[in-house]
């Protein structure tokens, strides 16, 4: 593969150069591989440059501003390493399905992700959900490490799908996964907004932070047009709202007593083991 067709603004000077895959761990990295210096939270990954050279990296990127060859390797520079592996990741591999939905929230991500699934193989519709629950299909079940997982491994996933001509995808999008770029370089046909409560502020340390991984979904990860999915309810609507004015998103709001939400719940109730809901789309009654 040419370098200069994955990596933009590149020299003329490094132009001709090829890579055969990509790694961010060393201990998977082959001769002519790029390897991808992330700075971990523990250790530092800088130090593993060494270790995936003599394995046979060719190509470096990593977060220091130096550009140039160093001992027959080629370091580059780029000021976010992550984002720089998920788009490579996505862009290589290409067979992806067309369908990508993805769900963010503090809670209910898997409920979701797991109705939609439902609603579609129940009306014989080839569909797949990514996350908390692992890789489910119509056919296979397959448990994961992390609900939004690293891109690379994500990408061959997503490829596999589309092998199966499963175009529908639904996927749990974490905080962690999106303030980390692990999705950038896909696009998604419809975002879903569930709701925000404290949460891994370990991690974000505000709620701010909090809220801004979540929106970073919104902002940066959705096609032009694409469907947009909240509780007219939530304290987070008015923000989303102003997100679709300035995207050109369509928003889809959702309520039980606004007769102006896209989507109205007329009645909500249990039937037995059954949780029954009779909805109203487009003036169509849904049960």
């Amino acid at each position: 593969m040419l370098l200069k067709n994955y990596f933009q603004n590149l020299k003329n000077d490094y132009s001709h150069y090829t890579f055969s895959n990509i790694s961010f761990d060393r201990y998977k990295v082959k001769k002519n591989f790029i390897f991808f210096d992330i700075k971990w939270n523990i250790h530092d990954c800088h130090l593993y440059i060494n270790d995936a050279i003599k394995k046979g990296a060719k190509i470096i990127i990593h977060e220091k501003k130096f550009n140039g060859i160093k001992n027959g390797v080629l370091l580059l520079y780029s000021k976010n390493v992550r984002k720089k592996l998920a788009e490579f990741s996505f862009k290589i591999n290409k067979s992806i399905p067309k369908n990508l939905v993805a769900v963010t929230g503090t809670n209910g991500k898997s409920s979701v992700a797991d109705f939609y699934f439902q609603i579609l193989k129940l009306n014989n519709i080839k569909v797949a959900s990514i996350g908390t629950l692992g890789v489910k299909t119509n056919n296979s079940l397959v448990k994961l490490p992390n609900t939004t997982i690293d891109p690379l491994s994500l990408s061959q996933i997503l490829k596999n799908l589309k092998k199966q001509k499963i175009d529908n995808v639904i996927l749990e999008a974490s905080s962690h996964g999106l303030v980390q770029n692990r999705l950038d370089g896909l696009k998604f046909e419809a975002g879903i907004f569930t709701n925000l409560s404290h949460d891994h502020l370990d991690y974000h340390k505000t709620m701010k932070n909090y809220l801004k991984a979540k929106l970073y979904l919104f902002q940066n990860l959705l096609n032009k047009n694409s469907k947009v999915v909240i509780d007219q309810s939530v304290p987070q609507n008015k923000i989303i709202k102003k997100i679709c004015k300035n995207n050109l998103l369509n928003l889809n709001t959702i309520s039980n007593d606004d007769k102006k939400a896209k989507i109205k719940i007329n009645r909500s109730y249990y039937d037995g083991d059954q949780q029954i809901i009779e909805l109203k789309i487009k003036n169509k009654k849904y049960k």
